[in-house]
Parts: structure tokens; sequence; C-alpha cells
């Protein structure tokens, strides 16, 4: 069984891959090399209250993405979903056995900091400008798990256990 230094390395790891990286979090830059991003429609964006389900925090840096762990996907954009970038997308729950799963979209833009619908997660290793960042709560992503670039990071507990509680007192998550 790995003890905690064993997953503190593989965070960390995983966090000087991010900063050896180029990547698409909002400023322009291009995310690296991988497979195309899937078809318009492989990605949905629903109400978060239709998707209302358990959540809880399970991290696993096993190359499988886990509630609590921010990994990297194309997400379509809201005015016209055959367009789309990848971005950073924490990982809530599971939709499926299928392998589909339910995730919040991380943006670093300052003015989401007086959105209602957004939440401030503050700086973490999936920004490797260490800016702060913000999760959107209202809208949900469903992602099939073959769409998953890259596993990011872990959000740490207290600050996955906030959006874990706007979600149960707003949008009928347990």
């Amino acid at each position: 069984m790995a003890g905690f230094g064993d997953f503190v390395g593989k965070a960390l790891q995983v966090g000087l891959d991010i900063l050896t990286s180029t990547d698409d979090n909002d400023s322009g830059r291009r995310a690296p090399a991988g497979p195309p991003p899937p078809a318009p429609g492989g990605v949905r964006s629903v109400p978060s209250t239709e998707r209302a389900r358990q959540i809880s925090y399970a991290p696993d840096l096993d190359g499988a993405a886990d509630p609590g762990e921010i990994v990297w996907t194309w997400v379509p954009f809201e005015e016209d979903a055959s367009q789309g970038k990848d971005r950073p997308v924490l990982v809530v729950a599971r939709a499926s056995e299928a392998g589909e799963l339910l995730g919040l979209m991380l943006s670093s833009q300052g003015h989401r900091a007086d959105d209602t619908n957004w939440l401030s997660i503050g700086s973490g290793p999936w920004d490797r400008e260490g800016r702060d960042s913000y999760v959107r709560l209202d809208r949900v992503l469903e992602v099939p798990e073959h769409g998953i670039r890259r596993e990011g990071a872990v959000m740490p507990q207290d600050r996955f256990d906030r959006v874990a509680d706007e979600l149960r007192s707003a949008y009928g998550w347990h």
C-alpha cells in the first residue's frame, strides 16, 4: 500500500509536469500534442441540478480521473458548441459505469469573482502562472473519460469540500 509520501511525490511530479508543459487556460497558449478534441457533442454541458448525485472526494493519481482531480479536456463554448478549447475541469463525480465523468469548468478570469454562479478556489498547480481560479457551479460537463487529455492536479480537500457544499446547498447534490 502506498504511503502518504508516495501520494505527495506523485502529486508533485504531476505539478512539475504541468509547469514544464504548455497549455491553454484562458491565455491563448497552445495545448500539448495529443489526440484531437472530441467531435462536437462529445462533451455536453447541462444544468447542475439535472445531474445532481452523490459527491465525495476520492483523488488517486492512477491515470484515471477521480473526484477531486483537475484534468484537461476539450470544452465547447456555450455560444457555439461546435467550437471550444482545452480547459481545466474539476472532476466531481462519475456519471456512469461506462466511464463518463461529471466535471466543473475552471477559469482564471478575474471578472468571475463577481458572478454568483462561480466560486473562488484560489490558485493551484493547474494554472502554471499561479492565478486565482474560479469554478462554475451552475453547469456540469459530461465528459467521456477517453476525452481527458491528462491529469492536472489534485485539488486540496478543503477547497473541494467548499465546492461540494455549494453543490449540495444550491443544486440538489448529496
